[in-house]
């Protein structure tokens, strides 16, 4: 897909328009544009879909604009004017997009009629339109350009004649016409055609003097002869200058190629900052060393992930990582806060006794420049709204723009290369080559303490040549050695250092998600966190009673014992704790965890068949045990019973089956004296009464004490 960019030229090839795109959405699915030559013109949707489609079908092609410019040198008068116009409009034309939609177009220049008490619409409309055509610079509200057609009117063709006497024909404006609509068509295209193929196919659209049909039928054509039409050499020496190598390169290759492989490398980044702490670059590859396990050396875990952070103004390092993780926010945000934080106490970690002058760097700087990926992720929204960095993605297929960084690179592994074991050489993988790998001795600890002693050379012995100092600089003798430019930047220059506080960092650098207030406790996925705060004012209580709710906080997905709560005022946060019973958490990361939840989700699906199996069984079984019942109740059932008599003596047929249930429950143990086991029992015939209902207990106890 073709990437548009503003100010580019989009011409129409069949109708010879020509559109220049005004504003593109963030998504790149729309775009303003308008005709640079209708004098009626308003801006309108184009869709970058049907730019990309046109474009793919040769309808389209894109070129950059040669910034229009007076062919004459501006009068006073002609300065008066462009200044008085542009202080009209200037406001006008930063309102994007609603400057360019109709109706609120329209509202805009009303407010502004007001505003500069001019009385009529269509001073805006005209200077709006104009500003929007020549190029949207403020140049381009000069008077009116001298328009007046340049093109000789030749009498007799000019030049020096073709070997052979041939020599073309006039080039008029005609003929220029005929020149451009070829290259438009035929050459400015991605299919990268030849120039003499434009040229040839240029002879036949215009140059044919008639067709005919040989014996099969096929078409043929005929030319008109040398003398009557242009020769290769004028058409080359038209196109040559006619056409700007740029404007070539990027509608034959695309923007992206030429921005990454065609454009002129001009200017220097760290001209363009203030001083130190304003735009810091930050990038990361995978270094080129195999490294142990630190507990146990013969496991071999890899390349690491090295990132630099770097200072434009002065070169110096100022931030550094290393580790196992691939380049993601999770890895840059440990680089961003290690170039905030004192680097003594860093260093202490790996035996690296220093002084505050040997690492100076512990701030957050006004601007980072990285990667897109992950300086596009929401984690870095966060450091912007809490501590104020501008972040800069460096736009695709453009690298160079941080040269400073990727350098720095090559210029530590080339310095330090020799003295690792199970670095990998340009020669690995070839046949009889040794495996680097096997010769890998240092772990990440080892490694990280080598590359702190780089940096700590580096900024204090890298020579750059090709810095170029200011004269303020050249004055006061500043070499153009990182720390010596920082030195003297932190004194002189106006400088972007801040310094908050490193738990302020941390806690903007973190990702963030949102837990749930429950009666038992702020739950995150399947894990339940406390704070002494939600007991002291009895959170769970309340959720217990008026229902839970959502709240904000931030994690380190590395550690999920402890998460954040946000409080939206100076305190900033409430660290949380996994509650006593949660120790199947306790120090895993958040990849842990998931797969875990996720185990244990696969565990009950893999389940769910059997349970519903045993589920449906479990109802057959019951039905059966009913129908069972249903039939003995059916069998003995005394119909003759009246339901009221049924219902009547409840109480006592419960009396009579407990007494019954206890003789059945009763614990029985073996012994020898049955004569008194049997004393105790009733007759057999009184036991038929009682089972047949015809009697009950209470009443044969009354008979038998009549008896007595």
């Amino acid at each position: 897909m073709v990437v548009l960019s503003v100010n580019e030229l989009i011409v129409d090839v069949d109708t010879d328009k020509t559109y220049r795109v005004l504003w593109i959405d963030s998504g790149h699915v729309i775009a303003y544009v308008i005709d640079i030559t209708a004098s009626n013109a308003n801006p309108f949707i184009m869709t970058t879909k049907e730019i990309d489609e046109q474009i793919n079908s040769a309808v389209y092609t894109l070129q950059v604009d040669e910034n229009v410019t007076l062919q004459r040198s501006p009068t006073e008068k002609d300065i008066q004017h462009r200044d008085k116009t542009w202080s009209i409009i200037k406001d006008l034309v930063r309102i994007e997009p609603d400057i360019y939609k109709k109706n609120q177009r329209y509202k805009l220049i009303e407010e502004a009629m007001i505003k500069h008490n001019i009385k009529s619409k269509n001073t805006f409309y005209k200077n709006l339109r104009k500003y929007w055509q020549r190029g949207m610079v403020k140049d381009s509200v000069f008077p009116d350009y001298n328009l007046k057609n340049t093109d000789r009117i030749y009498k007799k063709k000019t030049g020096r004649p073709n070997k052979g006497g041939t020599k073309g024909i006039i080039i008029t404006a005609e003929v220029k016409e005929q020149f451009s609509k070829s290259i438009k068509r035929y050459y400015l295209n991605s299919k990268k055609p030849s120039l003499i193929f434009t040229y040839k196919m240029m002879i036949r659209d215009y140059y044919t003097k008639f067709k005919y049909y040989d014996e099969s039928n096929n078409e043929r054509l005929v030319l008109k002869p040398e003398e009557e039409r242009p020769t290769k050499t004028q058409f080359f020496y038209w196109f040559n200058n006619e056409y700007k190598d740029d404007k070539v390169t990027i509608a034959r290759e695309g923007s992206k190629k030429f921005e990454q492989n065609h454009r002129a490398v001009l200017g220097s980044s760290t001209a363009e900052t203030d001083g130190p702490g304003d735009i810091y670059q930050i990038d990361a590859t995978q270094s080129n060393i195999y490294l142990v396990n630190r507990f146990n050396p013969n496991w071999i875990v890899g390349r690491p992930t090295t990132y630099f952070i770097v200072d434009v103004y002065t070169h110096l390092i100022t931030g550094l990582y290393i580790g196992l993780e691939n380049p993601s926010w999770k890895a840059m945000m440990s680089a961003i806060a290690n170039s905030c934080m004192n680097k003594t106490e860093y260093c202490k970690r790996y035996g690296i006794n220093i002084t505050t002058d040997k690492w100076p760097s512990m701030h957050l700087p006004n601007n980072f420049i990285g990667d897109r990926g992950e300086l596009a992720s929401n984690g870095v929204n966060h450091l912007i709204e809490g501590l104020g960095p501008n972040i800069s993605n460096t736009p695709p297929y453009r690298p160079d723009w941080k040269g400073i960084v990727e350098k720095l690179f090559d210029t530590s592994q080339e310095k330090i290369k020799p003295f690792l074991p199970g670095y990998v050489h340009e020669n690995h993988g070839e046949r009889g080559v040794k495996d680097y790998r096997l010769e890998a001795i240092l772990n990440i600890e080892e490694y990280t303490a080598i590359l702190i002693k780089f940096i700590l050379f580096y900024n204090h012995n890298f020579y750059m040549k090709d810095y170029v100092r200011n004269d303020q600089q050249i004055i006061d003798g500043v070499e153009p050695i990182p720390i010596k430019l920082w030195e003297w930047g932190v004194k002189n220059a106006a400088g972007k250092l801040k310094k908050p506080k490193m738990n302020d960092i941390k806690f903007y650098l973190l990702p963030r998600d949102k837990a749930t207030i429950t009666e038992n406790g702020i739950r995150y996925k399947k894990m339940f966190y406390t704070t002494d705060r939600a007991i002291n004012e009895q959170w769970y209580s309340k959720a217990r009673n008026d229902g839970s709710w959502k709240v904000e906080f931030s994690y380190d997905p590395r550690n999920m014992d402890v998460i954040y709560l946000h409080t939206n005022n100076e305190e900033l946060y409430i660290p949380c704790t996994l509650i006593n019973h949660q120790e199947r958490y306790q120090g895993k990361t958040i990849e842990e965890i998931d797969q875990l939840l996720e185990f244990e989700g696969d565990d009950f699906k893999g389940f769910e068949h059997t349970q519903l199996e045993n589920e449906v069984n479990l109802f057959t079984d019951i039905q059966n045990i009913v129908k069972v019942a249903q039939k003995n109740k059916e069998d003995m059932l005394d119909k003759t019973i009246s339901k009221s008599k049924r219902t009547k003596n409840i109480k006592d047929h419960k009396r009579e089956e407990r007494i019954h249930r206890r003789e059945e429950e009763a614990f029985n143990l073996e012994f020898d004296n049955q004569e008194k086991l049997s004393s105790t029992s009733l007759p057999k015939d009184e036991m038929e009464e009682i089972h047949s209902g015809r009697i009950s207990i209470k009443q044969l106890f009354a008979n038998e004490g009549q008896k007595k």
